[in-house]
């Protein structure tokens, strides 16, 4: 055959595959093991493709119906090859798959790890989509001939990692018939991979449930023979699957090299038939919190590939990774087609209520197990408090919160209810953006006192679920910045009794200067009973936004029109009582002090003084007083 040697072309990696790769070829990641799965796990999603496109165009499949993938060595000449009779690539997906970023994982792979890079990171080669390059962890040169399935031309695309590669034309017969061949030339210190035992067991351990078979030729000329049988290991039953087994299909299927978190696997029965094997991740996956918030749950039809991307989960189970296997959806539709398909609506909605039970069993029988589910994924979790009002109930007994009463651990609502005080009414939380800020809250200083617990809510999320969630078990929820406390009839932990809120006739006095001299920077002014040791604090009118809801809106640009804050005064507190005393002639002097109290409410509560140069003022005016005395 005669090769056309004009389409031979030599090009640049793109900058962050050249980055990518010059840690591979540095030998960052000492678990180079990883390699043969990354490629096995490329080969399988081939014939994937092919199976799913031979649905439509059987004559793909010609005369090679049964799909494999062969693993040979060869010591003598330093090499492994890894083939498949799959999709197979033309010259243009060579050049999208081999040399450029052919999804945005790269990037965030690179950014990631950095060149410094440790062991611990060879989870993230799969999962970022760049398994491909891990071959330069052993390979001085890479050889990559593949024929695209129905095709009369071969290309081979070649490169030694180093900041090119090139691709050309391939001879037919020295090409696979469909399919692609990887050919590894091998570093000095990788020959021993060759070893025929060490092939298999690395095969057979890190990818014998790939639902295509896998053969091995030991040595050129050598017969070949199965190592793995292609059976997917979700039609197997459950009692003859290995820990280890669901373990090495976690990390092929979600791309990650930790330990599954929880494994759900069972056969739906009835009016639809379908086989579930997901896993809850042990870390989270990089792409956790991708604005479009999509799940990343494969779909087959009868073991055929569909899409790695269908629509199987809520937003807020997007953690999950798996399968689902149907036994009744149609092949012969598209992909579009079948995510509209009622049939895939009623698998959704068995497959998330499943996973969610899943989850309550844990959380009820292995609640230190739980707890490192919640602490990876509960942000994520509370999305579906406001989004998913059907199962609202069932994911509020799922939440757990750090709390008022717990320094370190979770608590969750049924534990908040059982401990609730004598007379209250209300579950209590304060939301925020940093823990130890709301912990020295004002507003927390009446709770503290009485020993009410109160959810401290740290997550953005937080602010709108709660604003959707009416009550827990009767209960409901209630920011403790929000209109009025009504703490007055529990009793203080001290000595048993109610404190008196009542403010003296001064200090009624002083309230309605304060409420005059401040005007329309606050709503209202009140005496309050939340607060045992400070002055003041802010507080939201009753009814509209709490402040932290009330700031994200604001940052977001959603919010037309703050609502004025409420000024609460502790008419205990003995600078109040110092103030409410002051004679006609201190007008000048209690006026200052007034607007100081409130800009110390405004800093207590995270914001800056409302008028940075009038406070500048006053506190001169302050410190001059106080220097004159």
């Amino acid at each position: 055959m005669t090769i056309d040697t004009k389409a031979k072309e030599t090009r640049a990696f793109e900058a962050d595959v050249s980055r990518l790769l010059h840690m591979m070829v540095h030998s960052v990641y000492s678990d180079r093991d990883v390699f043969l799965r990354e490629l096995i796990s490329n080969a399988a999603d081939a014939c994937e493709k092919l199976r799913f496109e031979a649905v439509s165009r059987p004559e793909l499949l010609a005369d090679d119906p049964k799909l494999r993938i062969t693993v040979s060595a060869d010591a003598d000449n330093k090499q492994i090859t890894v083939e498949d009779n799959g999709i197979g690539m033309s010259r243009d997906d060579m050049a999208e798959a081999l040399g450029t970023i052919a999804r945005s994982g790269t990037r965030a792979f690179v950014e990631r790890v950095g060149v410094g890079g440790t062991a611990d990171d060879t989870q993230f080669i799969g999962q970022f989509g760049v398994g491909f390059y891990s071959a330069f962890m052993v390979a001085e040169r890479v050889d990559v001939i593949s024929r695209l399935a129905g095709s009369d031309e071969a290309w081979r695309w070649s490169s030694d990692g180093k900041g090119s590669y090139e691709i050309a034309p391939a001879p037919l017969e020295a090409a696979p018939m469909r399919g692609t061949r990887v050919v590894l030339h091998l570093m000095d210190d990788a020959i021993s991979y060759t070893g025929s035992y060490r092939l298999e067991q690395l095969a057979k351990s890190q990818s014998g449930h790939v639902p295509v078979p896998i053969t091995l030729i030991e040595k050129p000329g050598a017969e070949a023979r199965d190592i793995a049988d292609g059976t997917a290991l979700w039609v197997r039953p459950k009692s003859e699957i290995k820990p280890e087994e669901y373990t090495d299909f976690y990390r092929s299927v979600a791309g990650q090299y930790d330990e599954p978190a929880a494994t759900i696997h069972f056969r739906a029965e009835g009016r639809q038939e379908y086989s579930v094997l997901a896993f809850v991740p042990g870390s989270r996956p990089f792409d956790l919190f991708d604005q479009d918030r999509k799940g990343r749950l494969k779909l087959y039809v009868r073991r055929v590939f569909i899409t790695d991307d269908a629509d199987l989960l809520p937003r807020y189970l997007r953690f999950v990774r798996g399968l689902v296997d149907s036994a009744d959806l149609p092949l012969n539709v598209s992909r579009e087609m079948i995510q509209e398909s009622p049939l895939l609506a009623s698998v959704r909605k068995g497959l998330t209520n499943r996973v969610i039970g899943d989850l309550g069993k844990l959380s009820e029988n292995e609640a230190e197990a739980y707890s490192k589910i919640w602490e990876n994924f509960g942000v994520v979790l509370k999305e579906g408090l406001y989004e998913d009002y059907e199962r609202r109930e069932q994911l509020l007994k799922l939440a757990r919160f750090r709390s008022t009463a717990s320094s370190e651990g979770w608590r969750s609502l049924a534990d908040y209810v059982a401990a609730m005080k004598e007379g209250q009414k209300a579950i209590f939380f304060m939301a925020g953006d940093d823990r130890a800020r709301l912990e020295a809250s004002p507003q927390l200083e009446g709770f503290k006192a009485r020993g009410i617990e109160v959810l401290l809510l740290t997550d953005p999320v937080d602010s709108f679920w709660v604003t959707m969630a009416p009550d827990f078990e009767g209960k409901p929820f209630k920011s403790v910045t929000q209109g009025v406390a009504e703490l007055s009839d529990i009793p203080l932990l001290d000595d048993g009794k109610k404190l008196n809120t009542a403010a003296t006739p001064e200090v009624d006095a002083f309230l309605a200067f304060v409420k005059s001299a401040l005007g329309d920077a606050v709503s209202d002014v009140k005496a309050s009973d939340r607060l045992t040791e400070s002055a003041v604090c802010l507080v939201a009118p009753e009814h509209g936004p709490d402040r932290q809801f009330e700031r994200l809106m604001n940052a977001a640009g959603r919010l037309d029109k703050a609502a004025k804050p409420i000024l609460e005064i502790n008419p205990r507190h003995e600078r109040v009582l110092a103030l409410a005393s002051l004679g006609e002639d201190e007008q000048a002097f209690k006026d200052d002090a007034v607007h100081l109290l409130y800009d110390e409410a405004r800093v207590l509560d995270g914001d800056k003084p409302a008028d940075a140069s009038a406070f500048s003022q006053r506190l001169a005016r302050l410190i001059a007083r106080g220097l004159t005395k």
